[in-house]
């Protein structure tokens, strides 16, 4: 019988909310180039109230998500909220399109689109603020003093920052203390952040990849079904669940439309990889995109 590896099926971040590894990103329930509601909106209510049912009890998300729409649409569906759900939102990105997303961390940007979630959320503090990309055109020290201030005010409970380096991490622990790291990273695309992940490990942060299911390239695919048909297994939940195998401190966040979909991804969470496939996976070809 093939050797498995067992998988902590929990994280803490920040020392006090303990959430189940496997999470749901929120950003795929609004419309086409995440812009606008959702074509199927009783579906995207349905895909937020599923995802609680499964024991899911991490939702990501952000104010640029439609804009706006994917916070409201998960007060609609989910508030009064479960007392163990954790809900993690975002600012930075602003909205002039679909799939267009222009930079804005000014904390004069960031005060208002932390009072929109807030409002939107029905909250009085958001548990995780994450700061969705560092402004080339803003001192990156005024962005984190605006962060330690919105948390010093009750605001937020816990920060975390999005596509940062090691360096860039460092800094904002100068600031306050940044419990979770958001940066894009699958099993074919992950040599530029190891660094990253290495470091979150070491400081007992949350790490969570976005596009978790890149697949970027044909290789990838092809082994990933391979793998899969081992454990009846899409290529996708095989993806998933590598990423739970590879570091105790990733966070997944796949996201999905669909019900149906939802419930594939969360199997990938019970799904016990063999060493030696776990091996065949850290050894595939990289993707560049």
């Amino acid at each position: 019988m093939a050797e498995t590896t067992s998988v902590k099926k929990t994280f803490t971040i920040g020392n006090d909310l303990t959430v189940n590894r496997m999470g749901f990103g929120a950003m795929r329930i609004t419309g086409e180039g995440i812009w606008g509601p959702p074509k199927d909106k009783d579906e995207a209510i349905r895909v937020l109230q599923r995802t609680v049912e499964l024991g899911i009890n991490f939702i990501d998300t952000a104010d640029s998500y439609g804009p706006n729409i994917s916070e409201e649409l998960i007060a609609e569906a989910l508030y009064p909220y479960p007392k163990d759900l954790v809900i993690a939102t975002k600012g930075g990105l602003t909205r002039t399109g679909p799939n267009v997303w222009p930079i804005n961390a000014h904390p004069d940007y960031l005060q208002k689109a932390l009072e929109g979630s807030l409002k939107r959320l029905k909250q009085d503090r958001i548990d995780l603020y994450q700061l969705h990309r560092v402004d080339p055109e803003v001192p990156y020290e005024k962005t984190l003093e605006f962060l330690q201030r919105a948390q010093e005010e009750g605001l937020v409970k816990h920060i975390g920052l999005s596509e940062v380096t090691v360096d860039q991490i460092k800094k904002g622990q100068q600031y306050f203390n940044v419990v979770s790291v958001q940066n894009k990273y699958s099993v074919d695309f992950r040599t530029k952040w190891e660094d990253e992940l290495k470091f979150c490990e070491e400081q007992d942060m949350a790490f969570i990849p976005w596009n978790p299911i890149n697949a970027g390239n044909v290789g990838a695919i092809s082994k990933l079904e391979e793998i899969g048909k081992k454990y009846d297994a899409s290529a996708h939940q095989v993806a998933l669940s590598w990423l739970l195998h590879h570091s105790p401190n990733i966070l997944l966040i796949p996201g999905t439309s669909k019900v149906k979909h939802l419930e594939e991804n969360y199997k990938a969470a019970s799904i016990a990889l063999a060493a030696e496939d776990i091996k065949e996976l850290d050894q595939l070809k990289q993707s560049e995109k």
